[in-house]
């Protein structure tokens, strides 16, 4: 009862956010400095009125059911919560402008000012979601200490947050599983969110990952996306397509010590801590983490893990987002950094949760090569 009371107060205040930032862009469309009225503001109203309750209506259905309507309305309202973002920031900067324009006595064409604004936005948006469909291979080399000579100069595809769900399915997994083995990796990592935690036939999206295969295995760790609820759907999903999942373990492969410790180990005080002592890592060789959140780094660090390998991040996806993410995660909120004696590597993912948008971060695939 009290989970679902913060739940429905969550819902409240993302709705209530929502309805404000929705008349503040009315209000600045039809804002005139020379009280003469605008045409249309009926069909205005009613129209932000309905964009304003997309998005909430939309994710409420879409943890419940699936058909190809709700999948349609989803990621339409998906993409306008993308859209509306860079709306925010032009209404913003007109309001800014005008008020500055004022003190210095200068008169303006406030409208103009918010048409020309209004359409950079729905421009960068509409780029956002383009690039969000454009998946990039990023390639670096990792020095690892100890590392077995048999891993010299071996490959690892890392690939995390694909999303899957209404509006990433099993076709964008399949054309994620053909990249990846165009590079022919000798291991593959997958480092959680494979799914969104929506309402979805589970075993048949993760159909093509019985085709995502490599010499030295491939291994899936959940997130936090998978672990809203019970995640054994997922689980029993992506083992029956041949991917090892790793539970708070650890398998040696050649000499090399591979680890995953999913995402509600990871991050709740102290478990990710008493995970890693259980596994009874070797600190004299190397090995790899596999964790979904770049979250805890000193604590791996600290029990004598080489290398971690997250996602989660999406590095923000698109501004505003991204500055607020840079902040909170800061040197390890994308690519490889370092903590005392371990390298961190966090993937922007390949795919995106909630707008489809993509603009200061790209999609990808992380091809890592040992020496």
């Amino acid at each position: 009862m009290r989970s679902r009371r913060v739940l429905i107060g969550f819902i409240a205040i993302i709705q209530s956010v929502l309805f404000l930032t929705h008349l503040l862009l009315y209000k600045t469309w039809t804002f005139s400095s020379t009280a003469s009225d605008t045409h249309g503001a009926l069909w205005i109203k009613m129209v932000l009125g309905l964009l304003s309750i997309s998005f909430v209506v939309a994710s409420i259905l879409a943890f419940r059911y699936t058909n190809a309507v709700l999948r349609a309305f989803y990621r339409t309202a998906a993409v306008w919560m993308g859209l509306l973002s860079f709306l925010f920031i032009a209404a913003v900067f007109s309001w800014v402008i005008f008020g500055f324009a004022r003190l210095a006595g200068l008169e303006i064409n406030f409208h103009r000012t918010v048409e020309l604004l209004f359409a950079a936005a729905v421009v960068a948006g509409l780029y956002g979601v383009f690039n969000a469909s454009w998946t990039r291979i990023t390639r670096t080399t990792v020095r690892l200490a100890n590392l077995p000579a048999t891993w010299h100069g071996r490959r690892a595809a890392l690939i995390s947050d694909l999303h899957l769900g209404h509006v990433r399915n099993g076709s964008f997994l399949r054309r994620m599983v053909a990249n990846i083995l165009k590079e022919e990796p000798d291991a593959i990592f997958i480092a959680g969110d494979l799914f969104d935690g929506t309402a979805i036939d589970a075993g048949r999206a993760a159909e093509p990952l019985s085709e995502l295969t490599a010499p030295h295995g491939v291994y899936f760790v959940a997130g936090n996306h998978e672990q809203f609820r019970d995640d054994s759907k997922y689980l029993r999903a992506i083992a029956a397509a041949g991917v090892r999942v790793l539970d708070n373990e650890k398998v040696e492969v050649d000499g090399l010590q591979i680890i995953g410790v999913p995402y509600r180990n990871a991050t709740r005080d102290g478990h990710l801590a008493s995970a890693l002592h259980d596994i009874h890592l070797d600190r004299d060789r190397a090995s790899i983490l596999l964790t979904h959140a770049p979250d805890h780094p000193a604590i791996a660090e600290a029990a004598g893990v080489s290398l971690q390998l997250s996602g989660h991040t999406h590095l923000g996806q698109f501004i505003p987002w991204s500055w607020i993410t840079r902040r909170i995660y800061r040197q390890f909120v994308y690519g490889l950094s370092r903590i005392g004696k371990m390298q961190v590597f966090t993937s922007s993912g390949a795919g995106t949760w909630g707008p489809p948008l993509r603009l200061g971060s790209n999609p990808e695939i992380v091809m890592l090569e040992f020496q």
